[in-house]
């Protein structure tokens, strides 16, 4: 019996093995299978840190808003919401944030919230005037970096369920340790985050209304990720969303007082990825204003409630622009 016992765990072992190695091969075929071509709709604009696939539309004298997405999205997760911000007379501009989307990837593998925000102040440094930062999630880190650093750059800030690690006194968090090795963050991603099977799954757990989890919002998450070397960008990028660096300004929340510049915070009252404590203790740093929740909203405002999300953004845009 101890025999077969031990034969068994052998073949099950086996079998975990093969079926996390043919999950990796089967991101590597995918990723390489098609070239892709960023949408035609979208331009590429050049910075000395690379370029960046960005989705701009409203009349060009209009008030400038730069649009930040969140993890694992990109600029067409904003599309709908940029075409309503055009239509009020904004110059809404939405932009991935490498790894994700379109845009140029880093040769060097540095993700980290201070480098993504010196790509986004060298996006700002290409428009004719200071935008308002509009940033989600994930992207509110890098964005909120960028303000911190350069205040004078920007017009306002809006953060929306912001994932900013923020602490009175941050401390270094460490990789997990199975997730260490490179090779082991890809095939955990091949398993989710670039597994097409997974997305829907992924995209629900972010969600108090799962039903915001529609069949085009699912394409639209999975359009890029058939660019070659997803998997491994996405595994370069891990660290910087699971172990943020501790001497980040944004981690920090005495570094939020008395910022420049209009800050509104908005957040999903049901959100459970980044609960609204955290909203609270950012408007208590910032000092500035309330948080705006929207009711029966999980983490992604935009799509699970866009009509009350737009009406609560539009809000607190006249208000800024009022003041400028």
């Amino acid at each position: 019996m101890r025999r077969f016992l031990i034969r068994l765990l052998i073949v099950l072992l086996i079998a975990v093995i093969i079926t996390l190695i043919a999950f990796r091969l089967s991101a590597v075929w995918r990723e390489t299978g098609t070239k892709l071509i960023p949408p035609s709709e979208g331009t590429m604009i050049s910075t000395p840190l690379g370029t960046l696939y960005t989705l701009t539309r409203g009349p060009a004298d209009g008030t400038p808003l730069l649009l930040a997405h969140g993890t694992a999205a990109w600029s067409g997760f904003w599309a709908p919401q940029v075409a309503a911000l055009a239509e009020d007379g904004f110059r809404a501009t939405a932009f991935d944030l490498p790894p994700f989307g379109y845009s140029d990837r880093a040769a060097d593998g540095d993700y980290t919230r201070t480098r993504q925000a010196d790509r986004i102040l060298a996006l700002t440094r290409t428009f004719p005037n200071r935008p308002i930062m509009i940033a989600h999630s994930f992207g509110a880190a890098a964005a909120t970096e960028a303000v911190l650093r350069e205040p004078d750059a920007f017009a306002g800030l809006i953060i929306i369920a912001g994932a900013l690690a923020m602490a009175e006194t941050p401390t270094q968090a460490k990789l997990p340790l199975p997730l260490r090795p490179r090779i082991l963050r890809e095939t955990a991603l091949s398993l989710t985050a670039t597994n097409p099977m997974a997305t829907e799954m992924l995209l629900r757990g972010l969600l108090y209304n799962k039903d915001a989890a529609t069949d085009q919002i699912i394409r639209t998450l999975q359009a890029p990720q058939r660019r070659a070397g997803t998997t491994a960008a996405y595994a370069d990028w891990l660290p910087a969303l699971l172990a943020p660096r501790a001497d980040a300004l944004s981690r920090t929340a005495a570094n939020y007082a008395d910022l420049p510049l209009p800050v509104r915070i908005i957040w999903g009252d049901q959100d459970t990825v980044t609960p609204p404590a955290q909203g609270e203790a950012l408007a208590k740093a910032i000092g500035q204003q309330p948080v705006i929740y929207i009711e029966n909203v999980g983490h992604i405002p935009h799509i699970e409630a866009p009509d009350v999300f737009m009406t609560s953004l539009r809000a607190v845009l006249k208000e800024m622009r009022q003041a400028r």
